[in-house]
């Protein structure tokens, strides 16, 4: 099987204000899986992102086997065979087309503009013939509205095959997948490499699997690359949080105690209207840290948006300091002093095309205002300005687009508006997700100094051992329902999965 080879030399790239690739070379070849790592605001996105022809203003050269090419659109890059399928997969697809359709699509357009009719048997049946060749099972004729995450991004990587691409670049495709489905995509990650001859570029911040999916490994920091090396057994985790970071790092994290007082926050058999989570009964303390641990669909989102207003609650209460305040709306629970920092940061906790000073201050304008209720720019810049220095937000200004921002800036912005509203209770869904070891820690050291403050914390997590890190105590969720309440020092991530797979 022949193989083709793709060189990136000197790859830079300048977005206003900083240098986000600095001189980076990158190599690969097809049927081999390579992992690209580094903190958040290495590179390796913006340098995926010159390779699939999204950031076309960059310097340097690309070979693809042996010859240069240009890549300054997405479609000059697809037409070379390179595919990229993103974290937000949501953006690549048409939510209100069959799964047919969305796997199709090129072929769609080609005779659309070329005005024929569509055979839609034919449709159906290659994008079937797609699907089963990765070992897929899902109806061709469903709405993609309908499938879950991991059925999306087998949609996507269906597409990518048929198209017959030489590389392929995931990024962060596990993140949001429960153990089972990130052992069928390793399978079908295994299969396009090493049977369809795909290079594939796999980038995550779960940095144990890399061990079990990549061959090679090309590291990151500051936009260049610090380390370019084969995966060997002597190679360990704490040495590549080290080439990460320009530091080494204790990947256990110590909590902090802080004192323990009241019960702040209580749900009495709280329902979803549709069902979605039901009868949850839980008690938040001021100054204690809840955890709420739960595989990926046992309703752990679905709690959060209930308690915040944004689902419907059908019966039961959300209690605050004894007093009923069971929010209708987001904008109610916010008055009521609940903040919620969602799981899915960009659809739903930032404005991503606003700057950072915007998206800082957006929920509590109120205090921006002048007495003809005017909205005061400089009071917003001056707390913005703090902001980012207290929490570590690498930005070279306020006004920077916070698209531009990495994944781990981008959530320390989600978390700053909240504590410019100073809120009573805060609600974090799954807020390390798609965020690197040393932006994890400045996550949990946040939580900590809220908790400090006699704030009461919910915090949601399916990876285990977050919850054992930064909880006081864990609620345990399956099915929609709580299942089982420890105190964290007196359990174990055994424990917690055996309940949250539905043992008792």
């Amino acid at each position: 099987m022949k193989k083709s080879t793709l060189k990136m030399q000197g790859i830079s790239i300048t977005f206003p204000g900083v240098k986000a690739l600095s001189n980076v070379d990158f190599s690969m070849e097809s049927g081999k899986i390579y992992a690209l790592i580094g903190a958040n605001g290495a590179g390796k996105s913006t340098l995926m992102k010159v390779l699939s022809g999204v950031n076309n203003h960059y310097t340097g050269e690309v070979f693809i086997d042996g010859a240069e090419c240009e890549l300054r659109s997405p479609k000059a890059a697809k037409e070379l065979g390179i595919e990229i399928v993103y974290q937000e997969v949501d953006v690549a697809l048409a939510p209100s087309l069959s799964v047919a359709e969305n796997i199709m699509t090129n072929v769609l357009v080609n005779k659309m503009g070329k005005q024929q009719f569509v055979n839609w048997k034919y449709i159906r049946q290659a994008a079937k013939e797609a699907l089963d060749r990765l070992g897929v099972n899902i109806d061709v004729r469903k709405s993609v509205a309908e499938l879950t995450l991991a059925e999306k991004q087998m949609i996507l990587l269906a597409s990518a095959a048929r198209e017959r691409c030489k590389f392929l670049v995931l990024d962060e495709p596990t993140a949001p997948l429960s153990n089972t489905e990130t052992e069928n995509l390793f399978k079908v990650v295994r299969y396009l490499a090493k049977e369809e001859n795909v290079g594939i570029v796999f980038i995550s911040h779960r940095l144990a699997e890399l061990f079990e999916i990549c061959e090679h490994i090309t590291i990151m920091k500051d936009g260049q690359v610090v380390k370019d090396m084969d995966i060997t057994p002597d190679l360990t985790i704490n040495q590549i949080v080290e080439y990460m970071l320009g530091r080494a790092i204790d990947e256990t994290y110590k909590k902090t105690q802080v004192p323990i007082g009241d019960v702040l926050l209580s749900l009495e058999n709280l329902t979803e209207a549709d069902g979605r989570v039901k009868n949850i009964n839980l008690q938040v303390k001021s100054g204690e840290i809840i955890g709420i641990a739960g595989l990926v669909g046992a309703g752990k989102t679905e709690l959060c948006k209930t308690i915040f207003g944004a689902y419907p609650s059908g019966s039961g209460t959300v209690k605050l300091r004894g007093k009923d305040i069971t929010p209708k709306t987001p904008a109610q629970a916010v008055k009521r002093g609940l903040a919620l920092v969602p799981e899915e940061r960009r659809k739903e906790g930032v404005i991503i095309d606003d700057p950072v000073y915007a998206n800082i201050t957006i929920s509590s304008l109120q205090k921006f205002l002048n007495k003809i209720h005017f909205v005061v720019k400089s009071r917003q810049l001056d707390v913005a300005r703090k902001m980012v220095k207290d929490l570590g937000i690498k930005t070279p200004s306020e006004y920077q687009q916070v698209a531009h921002l990495s994944g781990g800036n981008q959530q320390k912005v989600v978390v700053g508006k909240w504590l410019v509203s100073d809120s009573e209770v805060y609600i974090f869904d799954e807020p390390t997700k798609g965020v690197d070891v040393g932006a994890k820690r400045d996550i949990f050291k946040l939580i900590e100094d809220l908790a400090a403050q006699g704030k009461g914390i919910i915090y949601t997590s399916c990876e285990f051992s977050e919850i054992l890190a930064i909880a006081d105590r864990a609620y345990i969720m399956f099915d929609g329902g709580i299942v089982k309440e420890v105190k964290v020092s007196e359990t174990s991530e055994k424990e917690l999965l055996y309940y949250s797979t539905g043992g008792n």
